[in-house]
């Protein structure tokens, strides 16, 4: 009988974000669709620079970490003083983060597809797009942070909507900004014809909308109680909350420059393979869903477990949450590898990006259940607040396997985006042992003595 509780507190916070990681995925399918219906030079634009897109989110990303595990785990220990003075400092660091972000991306902006090796013909354009999307970081950070700080008190739905409200933004815009005036069914339909500068308005607008929409949310939350308070700067909070936030931003920023090298390495080998890379990356994220939205839950379970010192709790949640999460993943693996080509053709019309990206689905599609298991555990140790351990795994593997091995396969072994693939999938395989290793020997435990 408990177990069938626990599924259900598990599935009852992971739902809605599960359908934000599936709105997500959706918009980035018509965003690539639509810019890869412009062809594979312009598709090779807006991929060039996601890398270090995500870099930059990643740190806002971390201090969503850091703010929820401390909320959580203050949560579980009932201290509700403590849950409205650290929901308080996400405000602070939204502001600060967000700022530093902002003025970084507008500096490296010019210079960045040249870093990154991109070709000649799509530099201007990967430039541009670059710069538009990032210029309004400090929204995007408020989004990611504040969204983390509603999560650890268990408000998962209203992050939810405002990412629904945001995604359907973006989707009419595109419509309306990327391609030229055009006649449909008949009809005259205006088109602003931006092409991937477009796409970038659109989405900066929504992240806009998005930052307003959720810190107005999130300013109200009574829990938070600014109404009756204000807002008070509490430096030992802000200073726990880094403690926790620091080494994610590390292991994020470790994979995300390991991408940025990454993708610097796959640039070589010419638009078409690159742009197959960008498209299949995107094509790929729906069956991260799932994955994604039960770990914000095992998280926040997690993390009230830490509170409540119930180290048995902490292992069944965890236990629970890989077993749903691996067997949901472990479908989705199927069906990628079966619809693979379909997928494919769904964002291009090119049939050598088509007949690439199906090889490489098909590679990464048998290792879908594990790397389930591998976000799940990351969920785990992000709620307990131990997150030095995952760096360091990080480290090892995204430049000892992936990065490593894919400058072997492409620069000693004249191998193809395949050899790139497996070594995506080794990486992934390796993390998920290492971090399971350290949760079966038990090595956590203290931390929950310590609470």
């Amino acid at each position: 009988m408990k177990y069938k509780t626990d599924i259900k507190r598990i599935c009852h916070l992971a739902w809605p974000a599960i359908i934000q990681e599936a709105m997500n995925t959706i918009v980035t399918y018509v965003d690539t669709a639509m810019v890869g219906a412009m062809g594979a030079t312009a598709s090779a634009a807006v991929g060039l620079t996601s890398s270090v897109t995500w870099l930059l989110g990643s740190i806002s990303v971390a201090f969503g970490v850091g703010i929820l595990a401390v909320c959580a785990q203050a949560d579980g220990a009932k201290n509700h003083k403590k849950v409205q003075m650290t929901g308080q400092q996400a405000l602070f660091i939204s502001l600060v983060i967000g700022l530093l972000t902002s003025i970084i991306s507008v500096i490296i902006a010019p210079f960045l597809p040249g870093w990154l090796n991109g070709a000649k013909e799509i530099r201007k354009d990967a430039s541009i797009y670059f710069f538009i999307v990032s210029s309004p970081f400090i929204f995007r950070t408020m989004i990611i942070v504040l969204s983390s700080t509603l999560r650890a008190v268990k408000d998962m739905k209203t992050p939810m909507m405002i990412n629904v409200y945001m995604n359907l933004i973006n989707i009419v815009l595109n419509f309306i900004l990327i391609y030229p005036t055009r006649k449909m069914f008949g009809i005259t339909v205006y088109g602003a014809g931006l092409s991937v500068s477009g796409a970038a308005i659109a989405s900066a607008i929504s992240y806009v909308v998005g930052g307003v929409m959720i810190f107005r949310h999130y300013y109200k939350n009574q829990i938070f109680d600014f109404k009756h308070t204000g807002f008070h700067f509490h430096k030992p909070l802000c200073l726990e909350c880094l403690k926790i936030a620091t080494p994610v931003v590390m292991e994020r920023s470790v994979i995300c420059l390991g991408h940025v090298t990454f993708a610097s390495l796959i640039a070589k080998l010419g638009v078409v393979p690159f742009a197959t890379h960008t498209i299949a990356i995107q094509a790929e994220q729906a069956f991260y869903a799932p994955g994604y939205g039960f770990q914000s839950s095992v998280s926040t379970l997690v993390g009230n477990a830490v509170g409540e010192k119930d180290k048995v709790k902490v292992k069944r949640m965890t236990y629970l949450t890989c077993c749903i999460t691996s067997s949901i993943m472990l479908m989705a693996g199927i069906f990628l590898f079966i619809f693979a080509g379909h997928l494919m053709a769904l964002f291009t019309p090119d049939p050598r990006v088509i007949a690439l990206g199906t090889r490489v689905l098909r590679i990464v599609s048998v290792s879908e259940p594990i790397y389930g298991i591998l976000i799940i555990l990351e969920g785990t140790f992000n709620g307990m607040g131990d997150t030095k351990a995952p760096f360091v795994f990080s480290l090892m593997t995204m430049w000892g396997i992936r990065i490593f091995g894919s400058m072997l396969m492409i620069n000693v072994i004249s191998l193809g985006l395949e050899s790139v693939w497996i070594m995506m999938v080794l990486d992934n395989v390796s993390r998920c042992l290492l971090l399971s290793t350290r949760f079966l020997s038990g090595r956590w435990k203290y931390r929950v003595d310590q609470r």
